[in-house]
């Protein structure tokens, strides 16, 4: 039975990565009936909008969508697409899988899931500037917003991820020495939730700042980690860096009614369109949406077919040390799929 799925090309080598991953999928008899849409900069020059009503209600009727990376103007112009995406479903918990994939890194023992809330804090969007005197913009204020629903429901679903997926600990990263109210709050809700699961998962926490210092120190001391939005953001960059970096690295956002999987790196102007673009971020984002609808298994024969290539070394991207194009790349996954 086919399963609908909204995929969004993205911007700039997303077109490139999501035509490989699709290739991928399709060869390893993936259940995916695509509907593609627009967002992002291939939006606005198609609709004049980076997020038209027809990929809106076409996630809404899917409830999934594969996503390739969409450009966001730093500064003026219109807002973060991906952080409108998530405010719409209602996409509230992030989760960042960083796990080693290839060997002869600096650390080879690190799989850590980074579980980040992901509609509140500094990123719900309330700010605004201040004017004093004539100055119509002499200062800004942003609001982080912490609730006691949008901590709890994050951490409970961190908290299940790692009873699902067999990992021994949640680690709840926060600031609650300084911050006392929000991050106190969020902290308060880790230690509630955390006394359901006692016995069966271990719980501690780290202060943001010496979390930071201890996973470039020792991160295979971390198995799930849960924190706010903004510490999220830096840290699961932070975890993909200690792995290989962004081109490795799967990212999904997960709601009660949506999930969107992604790759988690930007839109690489300087090489769209060459097709030289490494689409493994996206292929592996596109195993955790196999898993989420219960296709399990095939994920893993996905996600096996992309490591063994890697690791083979023969066929890689540029950004790996290889000279393999983006199709060929695609081509080697393939093959070992019907090996």
């Amino acid at each position: 039975m086919s399963i609908p799925c909204t995929l969004i090309p993205g911007d700039g080598i997303g077109p490139d990565i999501t035509d490989a991953t699709v290739r991928i999928l399709d060869a390893a008899g993936s259940p995916f009936a695509w509907d593609r849409q627009l967002a992002g900069m291939a939006a606005v020059h198609a609709h004049n909008n980076p997020m038209p009503d027809a990929t809106l209600d076409a996630i809404k009727r899917t409830r999934l969508a594969l996503k390739g990376p969409l450009e966001t103007p730093v500064g003026e112009g219109f807002r973060s697409v991906n952080v409108a995406l998530r405010k719409s479903f209602d996409l509230y918990a992030n989760v960042r899988p960083a796990r080693v994939i290839l060997p002869g890194g600096r650390f080879d023992k690190v799989d850590i899931v980074l579980v980040r809330e992901n509609t509140e804090g500094l990123y719900a969007g309330l700010e605004h500037y201040i004017k004093i005197g004539e100055d119509e913009k002499a200062a800004a204020e942003s609001i982080a917003l912490i609730t006691r629903l949008g901590s709890e429901r994050v951490i409970r679903y961190a908290f299940e991820y790692a009873v699902a997926h067999g990992r021994r600990k949640v680690t709840l990263v926060h600031k609650a020495n300084i911050l006392k109210y929000s991050q106190g709050l969020f902290r308060s809700m880790g230690q509630q939730v955390a006394k359901e699961y006692e016995g069966r998962i271990a719980y501690d926490e780290r202060i943001i700042d010496a979390c930071a210092m201890q996973l470039v120190i020792k991160p295979e001391q971390f198995d799930v980690i849960v924190t706010t939005n903004l510490f999220g953001d830096i840290l699961s960059d932070l975890v993909s860096g200690l792995v290989g970096g962004l081109g490795l690295a799967p990212g999904a956002n997960i709601g009660k009614h949506a999930a969107i999987f992604e790759a988690v790196h930007g839109t690489a102007p300087d090489i769209a369109g060459q097709g030289i673009a490494n689409p493994t971020a996206l292929t592996l984002a596109a195993c955790l949406m196999l898993e989420h609808v219960g296709e399990e298994a095939l994920g893993q024969r996905v996600r096996d077919a992309v490591i063994a290539t890697l690791r083979e070394g023969k066929t890689t991207t540029r950004d790996l040390g290889g000279s393999a194009s983006t199709r060929q790349f695609a081509d080697a996954v393939i093959a070992r799929l019907g090996a």
